[in-house]
């Protein structure tokens, strides 16, 4: 293997301006800048160019344009403020599969593992197959299912041919997997030259036991939930995971479609193995309740995620200020342990019960801490008074009588 290469969204060092870039105005739609950004992003694919060092500075900075431009907060922020309000936040990074050598390609499959959203492209051949209409197409026709297996970075391509009335009442394609593997599901919009051209995707997401993909054309503006929007600013503040939960919602670019032939297609986004999946194609015109669910939920999201904005402002000022409180909780318990601490130190001075210390040269001791007068009639109270008292006397004869006995015994003993 080679030296492996990672395709990512980091700023480049020289940066333009992300409308110049993908050769856009500030007035253009979000579909405007997709087409741009697919037909760059093709032109200058280090699949296409790899002998051409500037092709993939320049897919690099195509890639970084569409990553702000293509994100409507991002766009927002890079629109007030430039990049400056961008590297605060930090970008999410995009990789390419099909550049990363084995090694790379296993952490990225451990981090996935984890957990942690990574972005991965979609490979430069799939679309180049497409956008000159050489991919084979199967036919899924409305209220079927079809099961297979698609290699990784290989894709299977459907076409949905629907009526005037199915168009009317709504279409939904899904693709779920039992055995939880990543893929992709893509939609392609007719070009000019007879080809396909990407139009939408859906990164498959866990839910439950199975990972899923769907696409709703249901005739008003439905939304897709990005797990990976704000990934690394998350991680850089937990306490911002559930702020930013619902960040991810973004809107769906197509909200309808017409009568015709539609092509959609599976994506393997394993990074090892082949993807296993099952697509169905279905009409919404039996499940208006179902519909109108959905619109009312995605209402009371937007809504909800209004609200948390709010919130999260109202929650950080009194986290703040908590955060003071107990900070001054602690100065003052710590203040308060000492001054008790001191009090209990000067209670203790106030007691006699302290080691002696001599005060005279004739072997005189005094307690300390009492005074050298009371300790002289303490002392003389319990020793030989000067007055030769008789019961002393007594003592120190008898004491002396036993001792010479003693002494005499001993003596004869020895003798």
């Amino acid at each position: 293997m080679g030296g492996a290469k990672m395709e990512g969204t980091s700023a480049p060092p020289l940066r333009r301006d992300p409308y110049e870039v993908l050769c856009v105005t500030k007035d253009s739609t979000d579909q405007e800048i997709k087409t741009s950004y697919r037909k760059l992003a093709l032109k200058y694919h280090p699949d296409k160019n790899g002998s051409n060092p500037e092709a993939s500075e320049h897919f690099k900075e195509v890639a970084y344009s569409y990553s702000i431009l293509s994100d409507p907060e991002k766009r927002r922020q890079y629109d007030n403020a430039g990049f400056e309000a961008l590297e605060a936040e930090g970008m999410d990074m995009e990789i390419d599969l099909s550049n990363l050598g084995t090694v790379n390609t296993m952490f990225a499959a451990l981090f996935s593992k984890l957990g942690v959203p990574i972005k991965t492209t979609i490979s430069a051949n799939i679309l180049e197959e497409a956008l000159n209409g050489t991919v084979t197409i199967r036919p899924l026709p409305i209220g079927t299912s079809v099961s297979g297996k698609v290699e990784k970075q290989c894709a299977h391509f459907f076409g949905v041919a629907i009526n005037e009335e199915q168009a009317v009442a709504g279409i939904v394609i899904r693709v779920t997997s039992v055995a939880q593997s990543k893929f992709k599901l893509l939609y392609f919009e007719q070009d000019a030259t007879g080809g396909f051209g990407l139009a939408l995707q859906e990164d498959s997401e866990k839910t439950g036991k199975v990972t899923s993909a769907g696409m709703y054309f249901l005739h008003f503006q439905v939304y897709r939930m990005d797990a990976t929007l704000n990934a690394l600013a998350m991680a850089k503040d937990p306490e911002a995971a559930f702020f930013k939960r619902l960040e991810g919602l973004q809107p769906c670019e197509v909200s309808a479609l017409k009568a015709g032939t539609h092509i959609f297609a599976v994506y393997g986004d394993n990074f090892f193995k082949t993807a296993s999946y099952t697509i169905e194609a279905l009409c919404t015109r039996s499940y208006e309740d179902t519909t109108h669910s959905l619109k009312d939920i995605e209402a009371q999201i937007l809504r909800k995620r209004v609200e948390l904005r709010q919130f999260e402002t109202e929650y950080r000022q009194v986290l703040a200020r908590f955060q003071e409180v107990t900070n001054r909780y602690s100065q003052e318990k710590q203040s308060v342990d000492e001054m008790l601490k001191e009090r209990e130190s000067i209670h203790s001075s106030f007691t006699v019960t302290r080691s002696a210390v001599p005060v005279t040269g004739n072997g005189t001791y005094v307690s300390n801490g009492s005074s050298s007068k009371n300790s002289g009639e303490d002392f003389k109270a319990e020793s030989p008074g000067e007055d030769g008292s008789s019961d002393w006397k007594d003592k120190s004869f008898n004491k002396k009588k036993w001792f010479n006995l003693n002494l005499k015994g001993s003596d004869k003993r020895h003798g």
